[in-house]
Order: structure tokens, then C-alpha cells, then sequence
């Protein structure tokens, strides 16, 4: 009873604010889960500190020598995603947790918390991935992002050397989740010069990409993950995987056993090449 509570308590505070909502407290670390873990200081080339948690499998599954840099959304800091962490933990996956700039224990950054995301956070996602692949050169390194951090999260893997993508809550097009947002609740979100080009990214994508979607989600509909699957070139292996359920609710929705055990299932079927979805 008491590891549901906590369940539902990261899920309610994972919920995405559409619009910056950082916080410089963790409610957590990884050892009050049990998880083994390092924790890492980085610069980045524009000199931000980072600070991140490196969470290795655990103990009793066999290791599959793959590290999943976690991008999460717009609000928090990367504490509140332990619980996800822990499940692919427990599948046999390393997870590198990190703070952008302005959250968590990562160094200051102005922050207008009317505005969606700021391109230096993909600059602080791509500074993590390299020091994982630096870390673990024989590991496969790839991304898994939620909501705001599927933005971050396509566009490093457009730039840089990523083994695979995993996107849950996928933004398509800020524009237009901008405009769904005022249209619900008349909530003024603005976006940066760089968001203007966004919606190019996903086609210089060319690592394996998993998308992950809820039926109820209405903010970052299912349809959008299925558009950019189909707009899938040559070369470019990308799959939908949807779930009933709405923003951000995969992990949870997608439970057997263990939290989120299912859902890190799929993505082991995935990784392997194994075809499942819509």
C-alpha cells in the first residue's frame, strides 16, 4: 500500500504544467528506492553546471548494456522520475538522470515561466548523452524523453550519435500545442525563435524511434506519433505504441507485476527489432 501511495504521489507531480514550472528540491534520491547509484557533475560548452544520477541495473536481471538518458518535461527536476527509473532499472537498463540548467541542483538559469522550453536545454541533454557514451563506450546510448523533453530529446538525436529514441507524449509542433493550450484554458505559453523550426527535426531523425502514446491524450494527441511514424523514409525505423490512458500515463497504465513493467517490456521488444504497435 505505502509504494502505491508514493506511485501516485510522483505521478500527480509528473503531470505536465505546459510552461516552465521548475523546482530546486528533490523529494527524493535514488538509494530511498534502493537503486545503485553514482552522482555526476558536467559543463557544458556554454559553461552550465550539471548535476545528474547515474543508475546502474539491478543486481538480479541480466544487464542488456544499454544507458537511457532521461529527458523529462517542463516542471520538477529529474527526482520526481525515480519510479520510472527504477522500472528500467529493474528491466536491466543503465538510466542517466539529469537537471537542466535553472532546475534541480544544476546551476542557475532565468527562467520565464510562461515560456514552453529554452533551446539551452538541448544543449544540457546533449552534453549528458556524450558523457554517457564517453562513460560506456561498449554500451548501447540512446534517449527516452517525456512531453516537453521529446523536443529536447529529437533534436539532439537529429545532431548527435544516438543508438535509439524513445519518446512518450511526443510534441509534434509547439505552435500548435501552444494554441490547444490557450484554447483549453486561455493559458499563455510562448516559445522560443528556435521553435519555429522545430517541426523539421523529425525528419533528419534516423536512429530507431519508438513512440509512445496515450488514447486520451489531448494535448499531445496519438495522431501525431502515428503522422511522423508513416512520414518514416528509407532507412528511418520508427514505431507507435499506444496505450489507453492520457499524458504521461504510460508507465503507470502499462503495470502488470511491478510499475511499469509491461512498458519496459515493449521497449525491450523494440530495441530488439521486434515489431509491435499500431
Amino acid at each position: 500500500m505505502r509504494r502505491l501511495i508514493l506511485v501516485s504521489f510522483f505521478l500527480l507531480q509528473t503531470a505536465a504544467a505546459w510552461a516552465l514550472k521548475p523546482s530546486r528540491e528533490w523529494v527524493a534520491t535514488p538509494d530511498s528506492l534502493g537503486l545503485r547509484y553514482q552522482t555526476t557533475a558536467l559543463a557544458t560548452p556554454d559553461h552550465a553546471q550539471l548535476t545528474g544520477w547515474i543508475v546502474e541495473p539491478a543486481v538480479n536481471v541480466p544487464d542488456r548494456h544499454t544507458t537511457m538518458v532521461m529527458a523529462y518535461g517542463d516542471s520538477n527536476n529529474m527526482s520526481y522520475f525515480l519510479w520510472q527509473a527504477r522500472a528500467l532499472s529493474q528491466g536491466g537498463y543503465r538510466v542517466y538522470l539529469f537537471d537542466y540548467r535553472g532546475f534541480g541542483h544544476s546551476s542557475n538559469f532565468a527562467i520565464d515561466q510562461q515560456q514552453l522550453y529554452y533551446p539551452e536545454f538541448t544543449t544540457d541533454l546533449r552534453t549528458v548523452l556524450a558523457d554517457a557514451r564517453h562513460r560506456y563506450p561498449r554500451s548501447r546510448t540512446g534517449i527516452i524523453g517525456f512531453s516537453m523533453g521529446t523536443i529536447m530529446g529529437s533534436e539532439v538525436a537529429a545532431t548527435s550519435k544516438c543508438d535509439f529514441l524513445v519518446a512518450e507524449g511526443y510534441v509534434a509542433n509547439p505552435q500548435q500545442l501552444v494554441a490547444a493550450i490557450f484554447q483549453r484554458s486561455q493559458k499563455v505559453v510562448t516559445l522560443p525563435d528556435a521553435a519555429a523550426e522545430y517541426p523539421q527535426v523529425a525528419r533528419r531523425v534516423y536512429c530507431p524511434w519508438l513512440l509512445i502514446g496515450g488514447t486520451a491524450d489531448k494535448n499531445t494527441p496519438l495522431a501525431d506519433s502515428v503522422v511522423v511514424t508513416r512520414q518514416a523514409r528509407w532507412r528511418q525505423r520508427r514505431q507507435v505504441l499506444c496505450f489507453e490512458g492520457g499524458h504521461q500515463e504510460g508507465f503507470y497504465k502499462m503495470s502488470e507485476g511491478e510499475y511499469g513493467d509491461k512498458y519496459v517490456a515493449e521497449v525491450t521488444r523494440f530495441l530488439a527489432g521486434k515489431r509491435r504497435g499500431v
